[in-house]
């Protein structure tokens, strides 16, 4: 199925993400990102205002419990196309190979002889020289489509007067208002943080999952890789315990040399479209320079390890992480590294969007990625207030959202996980 252009209400998975990122939801569900990612007594005994119910009438002094919340995972590209197209094209090219030598004769051709020309010149059926100059040779282009809406709203109603009983003065109303208001705004804040979150779990799941095979390298299970290594047989939880010091030693190790293998021009840690022309294949290359490179982690581990480890690896000289952000927790609050997530992938056969297959039960220590492996297309943020309504004197605020989130496979990214 390629991705729907018509606008998809996603405000459904929205709530989901954003209840499992606040501890709401105490269990780690399976997210569906392929369609898209003092105690305080709560009643008085003097009574409430009617209208919210849920209001003292009159009291001495009022608190508002509000402060203003600002997103995470800030770390994804942001683009804004705006409402005028929900597609955006992305044009690469493919590697082209050296070609033969004419200006000399070589153990290949003859080029150079009395009688030939600037073109082949067969010699009992074989040719003896190079082709013609004028032999045309036609860059290789791929171009990728990312397209859809993904759409939301929220709404906060403001009464005139109705409420006014539970306060004292004008100000203290005033302060109510802008309570609310806040709140509603902390509320859109979470949810673009679980907007970026969606996308990059549906990264780090793709790539565990079905595109690891088809972008060599991007999926690193660093339990195997110490086990092969060291020629040992520990489980996830000895690395992360008991040998943490020597595990950690052997990821930071990885990290570092993987960030280095991003910055050369390579078929590796990426999906390169399968692509023949005239009987040629072509492969997509990419590098990604220290600039270009972002790293997101899982912050808990490193700073436990920090604190009871190594704190000396962490030195700016040894592991210096230029774009980064931690996590305290990938997609539940209360799962900290662990992932369930059914992701969007790229299908290598149709070339279309398809549903990947659940990842499970893996601990997710980070992703380290180009810049542009994934953005999110900021098409449309609005607010808008209706008139009064004049029998029962309110009104409605109305914030609408309009979004693509882009994953794209053909740039380079690589989990780190743990998996026995």
């Amino acid at each position: 199925m390629s991705r729907t252009l018509t606008p998809v209400d996603v405000h459904v998975i929205m709530n989901a993400l954003v209840k499992e990122a606040t501890g709401q939801q105490n269990a780690i569900q399976v997210v569906d990102t392929s369609t898209f990612i003092s105690a305080g007594e709560t009643v008085l005994a003097t009574g409430v205002e009617n209208t919210l119910n849920s209001l003292a009438i009159v009291f001495g002094r009022t608190l508002m419990a509000v402060r203003p919340y600002k997103a995470k995972l800030a770390i994804i590209n942001a683009l804004n196309t705006g409402v005028y197209t929900s597609r955006i094209r992305k044009q690469s090219f493919y590697s082209r190979e050296a070609e033969a030598s004419g200006d000399w004769n070589t153990q290949l051709y003859e080029n150079l002889a009395m009688g030939f020309d600037n073109g082949q010149n067969p010699s009992g059926g074989n040719p003896q020289s190079t082709e013609s100059m004028w032999l045309q040779n036609q860059p290789v282009p791929l171009e990728v489509y990312f397209g859809g809406q993904s759409v939301w709203q929220d709404s906060a109603t403001i009464y005139e007067n109705q409420i006014a009983p539970a306060f004292r003065d004008e100000r203290e109303f005033a302060r109510f208002a802008e309570g609310v208001l806040t709140e509603r705004g902390n509320d859109i804040e979470s949810q673009k943080e679980s907007f970026n979150r969606a996308l990059i779990l549906n990264h780090i799941a793709a790539i565990i999952g079905d595109m690891g095979a088809n972008m060599p390298g991007s999926r690193v299970n660093l339990t195997a890789g110490y086990n092969q290594t060291f020629s040992t047989s520990y489980t996830s939880q000895d690395l992360r315990t008991t040998y943490r010091e020597s595990f950690l030693k052997y990821f930071v190790s990885t990290f570092k040399l993987t960030s280095d293998y991003l910055t050369h021009r390579s078929a590796r840690y990426h999906y390169s479209p399968a692509k023949t022309v005239k009987g040629v294949n072509y492969t997509l290359l990419r590098h990604t320079p220290k600039d270009r490179q972002k790293a997101i982690m899982f912050n808990p581990f490193f700073v436990e390890s920090q604190a009871w480890v190594m704190p000396q690896i962490f030195n700016p000289e040894y592991l210096k992480l230029e774009n980064f952000e931690g996590v305290d927790f990938w997609q539940n609050e209360n799962a900290g590294a662990n992932i369930d997530v059914t992701p969007a992938i790229t299908d290598p056969v149709t070339g279309q969007v398809a549903k990947g297959t659940e990842v499970k039960d893996v601990y997710v220590l980070g992703m380290i990625f180009d810049e542009d492996a994934l953005m999110m297309d900021y098409q449309l943020e609005a607010a808008n207030a209706t008139p009064l309504e004049a029998r029962k004197r309110y009104r409605n605020i109305w914030w609408t959202f309009s979004r693509n989130p882009i994953a794209d496979f053909t740039e380079n990214a690589v989990v780190f996980y743990m998996a026995d």
